[in-house]
Parts: structure tokens; C-alpha cells; sequence
């Protein structure tokens, strides 16, 4: 007994079922122009931005007429004042190596630097503090340098600073430019004209960019405190002028009736002969002023740094009254 008869399944063998054959998968024929790592990951779908025309992937960088070699070639440098030859490869088309200026020549950018004769320089270039052998050394190393004035102070044979050498340099240009003009309003757009060199300005800009550039962390959160405590003052003092405003056309009108009457009224006497406005009415400006400079002296020593800029952003009163003069 086996388990066909304990189940009561007949003795025959069961039909034998035939496998289904697969129908044949449709293989994508890959175009041609693609590689098949890029058809391989992107399964033949439409990219999603433009691809390139399949044609111009197709087309042949030359022409069938065209036999490029490449050739070792000398080559000079206009760039250069040695006339020195040097040797690179060049690709050579049809056995013609090509011609012209070498081709990086043209990133030499020089400076225009203004040259002057010695009788310019006795008539209008002459400086106590400058003697013509530092100013003709000046400006060979602004010509060899490209003006630039760090490398020229580093080496240049006297002690003089950066902004020196450079208020010299553009002092001197602007008045041989000035000299060489027909009439001044020629060169008025100019630049050396129209923005000159400011020396005293420069220092300060460097001297403020140094002590803010050495501040700690503890200056600048107190700095951020003295911005915050600026901008709530000149909040509370603009919503404070705002309230009073729709006040000050009714004084105006008062002002426009009372001049009416006296028109009207001729060579009489004004009905209203002493007539002023109260006193309470009129805004005291010196004890308003007095109270905001309170503040906002309070404010400014917890940082003499940003006090002036604190004075630069409020912009209601000029600087004596919070004890700076210019």
C-alpha cells in the first residue's frame, strides 16, 4: 500500500504537462552613436533633456583631403624683448605649418605707465618729500611691476609705505595729465581727474578694516548688541515723529487763518493782538536733543568701534553733540 491508495488516486501516471515556450523577448537594435555603457543605463528611453543629433556624433573631425602631423617647430614670443627662440609641437595641416604671433602673446597686458621729461618734472612734479631719483625709480618698477604696489614697496631702496608710493604715483600722473591737456575740461571725465588718490582716506579705511579684522567674539556680539540697541532707538524716534505729524497741518491752517484776517482787515488793528500759541505746544528741540544724546551715549560705551558707526546709521544729529568733531 502506498500513498496513492491511502489517498484513493488512481494507479495511472498523471499527463505530463507541456512547458509553454516563451514568445521571443524584442531586442532594441542600438543606435548608432551611443555607447553601450550610456544605452546599457538608460534602457533605450528618451533623455530628458536634447541629446546631441546622432549626425554630428557620426560627422569626421577632417576631411579625407586634409593630413594633420605634428611637427617639432621653433617659435618666438612677442611678448618678449630678447627675441629668444624657443621649440614646441604644432599641428601641421597638409605639410603648411602655420603662421601669425604665438598664440598665448596675446594675455601679456602691460600697464600704460605716463613718462615725463625733466623739464615737466621742474615745472610741475616738484615735492619736498620726493626727490626725482625716487620718483624715476617709482615709476620704472610701477612699468616693470604692473603697478603692483605691494611687490614695489617691498623693494623699493627707501622706507616708504604702501599709500605713499602710491599717492605719488597717481599725484604725479594726474598733473602731467592735467599739464599735457589743451584746456582742463579735456580731461575732466578722466579718472585720475574725476576720482584723485585720497591718502588720508586710504589710511583710515586700513587703519578701521585692521581693528575690525583683530575683533574677538565677545566685541562682535557686543557690537551686534549696540546695532540692535541703534536700530530699536531709531524705530522708537521714527514712530514718534510719525505721531506727531497729523498734528502739523492744523497748525498750518490756524496759521493760513490768522493771515487771511489780517488781509482782510487792512491798515485796522488785528482783532487778535496777542495771540500766541501756548508754550506746552511747542516742541522743545534742545531738551529732546539732550535725551537722545543720553541714550545714546549709554549705548556707544559698551563699544567705541561701532560708536561711529552707530552715528553713520541713525543720521538725526551731527556728530559734536555725542562728542565727535571731525
Amino acid at each position: 500500500m502506498d500513498a496513492k491508495d491511502i489517498l484513493g488516486l488512481p494507479k495511472n501516471a498523471l499527463p505530463i504537462q507541456e512547458k509553454k515556450s516563451k514568445p521571443p523577448k524584442e531586442t532594441q537594435r542600438k543606435p548608432d552613436g551611443i555607447s553601450r555603457e550610456v544605452y546599457a543605463l538608460t534602457g533605450g528611453l528618451a533623455p530628458l533633456m536634447p541629446s546631441v543629433d546622432v549626425n554630428q556624433l557620426k560627422r569626421k573631425a577632417q576631411s579625407e583631403n586634409e593630413k594633420i602631423t605634428w611637427k617639432w617647430l621653433p617659435f618666438t614670443n612677442s611678448a618678449r624683448k630678447d627675441d629668444l627662440q624657443l621649440y614646441h609641437w604644432v599641428r601641421v595641416v597638409n605639410g603648411v605649418p602655420p603662421t601669425g604671433d604665438y598664440s598665448f602673446a596675446k594675455y601679456n597686458k602691460s600697464v600704460d605707465v605716463i613718462k615725463y621729461t625733466d623739464e615737466e618734472y621742474d615745472k610741475y612734479l616738484v615735492d619736498p618729500a620726493w626727490t626725482k631719483e625716487e620718483t624715476d625709480r617709482l615709476f620704472d618698477m610701477c612699468e616693470q611691476f604692473d603697478l603692483r604696489f605691494i611687490v614695489i614697496a617691498d623693494r623699493f631702496p627707501s622706507s616708504r609705505t604702501v599709500e605713499e608710493l602710491k599717492n605719488r604715483f597717481y599725484s604725479v600722473s594726474r598733473a602731467i595729465l592735467v599739464a599735457r591737456a589743451p584746456s582742463p575740461g579735456d580731461v575732466v571725465g578722466h579718472s585720475l581727474v574725476k576720482e584723485p588718490y585720497n591718502l588720508s582716506q586710504e589710511i583710515e579705511r586700513k587703519r578701521a578694516l585692521s581693528m575690525v579684522l583683530s575683533h574677538s567674539k565677545q566685541q562682535e556680539r557686543r557690537d551686534v548688541e549696540v546695532l540692535a540697541e541703534a536700530k530699536r532707538i531709531s524705530d522708537a524716534r521714527k514712530a514718534a515723529k510719525a505721531a506727531e505729524e497729523p498734528e502739523l497741518p492744523l497748525m498750518a491752517d490756524t496759521g493760513h487763518d490768522v493771515t487771511d484776517k489780517a488781509a482782510v482787515a487792512g491798515d485796522s488793528v488785528s482783532p487778535f493782538p496777542s495771540t500766541q500759541l501756548p508754550s506746552a505746544t511747542i516742541p522743545n528741540p534742545v531738551s529732546e536733543t539732550a535725551s537722545v544724546v543720553a541714550s545714546l551715549r549709554m549705548v556707544c560705551q559698551k563699544s567705541d568701534i561701532l560708536c561711529y558707526i552707530l552715528l553713520k546709521l541713525t543720521c538725526f544729529y551731527p556728530l559734536v553733540y555725542f562728542g565727535f568733531t571731525a
